[in-house]
């Protein structure tokens, strides 16, 4: 019943999305218009007919600011219908597909035919893209010229060199991700060395209208390029959340990206693991991107400006990592005036300041977040840390321990961002970047006779106990990176970063335990210290070199010091682990883009490293092909090899739980981690649809299992702990298939995605035939929805997907020890052979916006877990009076969030 309910559902969420009465691939000349508008101002008779037939109207504001229309008619052709509007004015318009009208001034038209005559021809432009409202540079905007292939993408800093363009009166085209289009014709007398273009969002309004026009607002860009995906955060506000716009959280709903693991914010991206993903924030590497467990990424997005996914198949630029790259570009802050702005949810409260100061020639922006210890926030906290509640809790050896007092944990965490950056000239601009995020949990608590009960409770006078236990941890990231770019000429731009990034993961836990008897008191110690120091210091000299229209080269090279520390010491002497690795890795790139006829892109490259801990050199070449079939309809595909020296392992431990270490490889009993990636795909994109296509085959190699196994020797005092670490070695391949359909424009937006794919890994120590790695997951598709009306946007989304694999016990024994105790032992299925339950999830959202006197706000709610399905996290066992007993430990149930934002402007 209930899936028979779940198909019904997935069926008419996709056709919502999809199927909403669309006329654009119908001659828009022939649509039926029908208004009635009495002295009404212009741009209000043009909003009306944009959002009532879904037209793209092209409109200079400021030539028609005071114009008023009067006009009644019936159901007509719209030629005929924007005649009768524009009748009287000195306005004209023309009609294109898909679905556009340009309104244009006939004076001003003939007057630019007749006076600015093209003086200038086959000539090149340079420039910067800018926020016409706050002065931000746009990284990754495109910049073409209409009715052309030609064009170009701006860089880092917002710079753009355009070639050939073929006279000083032809109009090019502006786009960015979360802004309007905008069409500009060029005039013989602008400065085409120093082009200054200004887009404006989606939420500028027009005068003081209520209801905001239908724009070409899409949430994500996938046409791009190859396994790239870009999408800015201000596009994130309509998803449902925890009342945080959470970036890593929204790439998860992609293709090719596992969005079924509710405890970790970690992205794992074609078969591929969180610790291969290089995350890169303003150039400095990020090691860990979780806030409480793995539920909200480390990110706060009032401080991103732009984000850059490389599912695979990454430039030559970046390296270090095997399996994907996610670049965060941070905000420079604001350079036209001072704002501020505050965001409260029933989880964390948080706020930004920015600014220009010497003349807008220099802007700063700090952003912070904190979390506070609302029930909302322990609900969570409880979820993931799986407590129980109960007074009395199962020993290790099947006795009962001593009843705990009921305490709650003194969790929180926070993040911190800040930037400076100044424009010495405007070829120059240098910039300072800091971010420090960081969890702090306190678990400590002291246990009593008070909290006894029966014959060792605080009634007995010939027994007392106390126990001190002192469970601290925090771990989190600092990082910093100082950046000077030079635009040396129109043609050649660098690039020089010096960064500093230290990962750290700290646990200090203890227990004194004092018990007094008439005759004797007794005082035991024990406890264990963790603790993870990763450091990493990098030089980065990066260059970009268009040699012409057809082809660019890059160039750089990177230096990066990796100081990594573990230690493990248990009751306060005896050190366990000690492991200090250091190592410097030194690399060499280039890579040449071509273009050839139009219609052939070609992109190879190839990136050399030194590892002096091995003394190795590891090349990698990439490659990569893009062919344009149309406009519309183009091929891809793209290879390379990439290597990985800096590896995440996972620590075995039974009582405490397992936990995860850095260390780097040493070619030997820690191998290099390896991968080849092997892509191709087609792409088919409308201006309202897109829908691409992309399989992949990564061959894996020097992947790493670990564990420790300790023994002790001698007798009485002279005993002491040893221990053996274990690592064991393997191959692997992940191959898959990755479709997306999305509705870009219109009141409904969205996309449907859905990947087939298989993970598996193959250990000499683990048996002789290939298993499932954990993160494997057969099929697994996806659904997202927005939806505009008036003031208000609409989110939904859902996930399904096929269960991941496990390891179970399929039977136990029992033996009798030597002290008389018996104790269980398990035999279990071959390495994970079984599956977990299917994973699915509805969630939705609703969010009001508006305006507080010249400000901006908006109110929202978030429903997670709709349905309140549960999916089975992981599983438990357990043997009971001779009975193996399998408990399902299972994720979030429904929970709603509410959350609040405002912004001075």
């Amino acid at each position: 019943m209930f899936t028979l309910y779940l198909k019904r559902l997935l069926l008419s969420f996709s056709l919502l999305l999809f199927l909403v009465p669309s006329l654009n691939a119908q001659d828009i000349s022939k649509l039926k218009i029908k208004g009635n508008y009495n002295d009404q101002l212009l741009q209000l008779v043009l909003l009306d007919l944009k959002i009532k037939y879904r037209l793209n109207i092209e409109f200079n504001e400021e030539v028609g600011k005071d114009i008023k229309i009067t006009a009644t008619f019936g159901k007509i052709p719209l030629p005929e219908a924007l005649n009768t509007i524009l009748s009287g004015t000195k306005l004209d318009f023309k009609i294109e597909e898909p679905r556009t009208v340009t309104i244009y001034e006939k004076i001003e038209e003939q007057r630019d035919l007749a006076i600015h005559k093209p003086s200038k021809y086959d000539f090149t432009i340079t420039g910067v893209v800018k926020d016409k409202k706050s002065g931000e540079s746009l990284p990754f905007a495109t910049v073409i010229i209409k009715g052309k292939n030609n064009g170009a993408t701006t860089n880092v800093d917002g710079y753009f060199t355009l070639f050939n363009v073929p006279s000083d009166t032809a109009v090019i085209e502006v786009q960015y991700l979360g802004y309007q289009t905008k069409r500009i014709r060029l005039k013989p007398n602008m400065d085409f060395e120093d082009l200054k273009i200004f887009l404006e969002d989606f939420s500028h309004e027009i005068e003081e209208i209520i209801v905001l026009a239908e724009k070409e607002e899409q949430l994500l860009e996938a046409s791009t390029g190859i396994s790239k995906i870009g999408f800015t955060p201000a596009t994130l506000a309509a998803l449902p959340s925890f009342g945080e716009k959470d970036i890593f959280r929204s790439l998860q709903l992609l293709p090719g990206v596992s969005g079924t693991n509710e405890s970790s914010a970690g992205l794992y991206i074609r078969g591929g693991t969180p610790d291969q993903n290089l995350v890169l924030f303003d150039d400095f590497t990020v090691y860990h991107v979780d806030h409480l467990f793995g539920f909200f990424s480390a990110f706060n997005t009032n401080a991103i400006k732009d984000v850059q996914l490389y599912k695979g198949g990454f430039d030559a630029k970046y390296g270090g990592r095997i399996s994907s790259v996610v670049d965060l570009t941070g905000k420079d802050g604001n350079s036209e005036q001072f704002n501020m702005g505050l965001g409260l949810s029933l989880l964390s409260v948080n706020g930004f300041v920015e600014s220009p100061f010497a003349d807008g020639k220099g802007t700063f922006l700090i952003a912070g977040r904190r979390s506070f210890q609302s029930n909302f926030y322990n609900n969570l906290f409880d979820a993931f840390t799986k407590d129980t509640g109960n007074n009395e809790t199962q020993g290790a050896g099947g006795g009962r321990r001593f009843a705990q007092q009921q305490v709650q944990p003194n969790s929180y965490f926070y993040d911190l961002n800040a930037k400076l950056t100044y424009r010495f000239s405007p070829k120059d601009v240098v910039s300072l970047s800091f971010y420090n995020g960081q969890d702090i949990l306190d678990n400590s608590r002291i246990t009593d006779s008070n909290s006894l009960g029966g014959k060792f409770g605080s009634g007995n006078s010939n027994f007392s106990f106390s126990s001190d236990n002192i469970d601290l941890t925090n771990w989190g990231n600092w990082g910093a990176s100082g950046k000077w770019g030079r635009k040396w000429s129109d043609r050649f731009y660098s690039k020089a970063i010096v960064s500093f990034s230290n990962y750290f993961s700290e646990r200090d836990r203890s227990n004194e335990t004092t018990i007094t008897r008439t005759d004797s008191t007794t005082i035991r110690k024990n406890g264990s210290y963790e603790n993870n120091d990763l450091k990493d210091i990098t030089f980065k000299w990066d260059n970009e070199w268009k040699i012409s229209g057809s082809n660019q080269l890059e160039f750089g090279l990177q230096s990066t010091y990796n100081d990594i520390k573990y230690q493990f010491v248990q009751n306060d002497t005896s050190i366990l682990l000690d492991r200090v690795d250091q190592g410097l890795i030194a690399s060499l790139y280039v890579q040449d883009k071509h273009t050839f006829f139009d219609k052939l892109i070609l992109k190879g490259g190839l990136r050399a490293s030194y590892y002096d801990v091995s003394e190795n050199v590891y090349y990698e070449p990439r490659a990569s092909l893009t062919y344009l079939l149309s406009n519309k309809f183009k091929l891809k595909a793209a290879w390379g090899q990439y290597y990985q020296f800096a590896t995440r392992i996972v620590r075995e431990d039974i009582q405490q739980g397992s936990r995860d270490f850095w260390l780097l490889s040493n070619d030997e009993n820690v191998p290099v981690s390896y991968s080849e990636h092997f892509i191709g795909g087609a792409s088919y994109e409308t201006p309202s649809f897109l829908f691409d296509v992309e399989a992949y085959y990564k061959k894996l190699g020097g992947l790493s299992e670990y564990t420790t196994r300790f023994t002790t020797t001698g007798f009485g005092p002279d005993r002491t702990l040893d221990y053996e670490e274990l690592f064991y070695s393997g191959i692997g391949y992940a191959k898959g298939i990755e479709f997306l359909a999305q509705k870009k424009v219109g009141k409904f937006t969205g996309w449907l995605g859905y990947t087939l794919g298989e993970v598996k890994y193959d250990f000499d120590a683990f048996g002789d035939e290939p298993f499932y790695a954990n993160q494997d997951q057969t099929h697994e598709f996806k659904a997202v929805e927005l939806f505009k009306y008036k003031k208000w946007d609409f989110g939904a989304t859902f996930v399904y997907a096929t269960g991941k694999p496990y390891t179970a016990p399929t039977s136990f024994y029992e033996l009798t020890l030597l002290d008389g105790s018996t104790a269980s032992f398990f035999e279990v299925s071959d390495k994970n052979a079984l599956r977990l339950p299917d994973y699915h999830r509805f969630d939705i959202s609703a969010t009001y916006n508006f305006n507080m006197g010249n400000s901006k706000a908006n109110l929202g709610l978030s429903i997670f877990n709709v349905y309140n399905r549960q999916n089975v996290w992981y599983k438990e066992y357990e043997v009971i009076e001779g009975e193996l007993i399998e408990t399902d430990v299972s994720l979030l149930n429904i929970t709603p969030s509410l959350f609040f934002t405002w912004k001075l402007r």
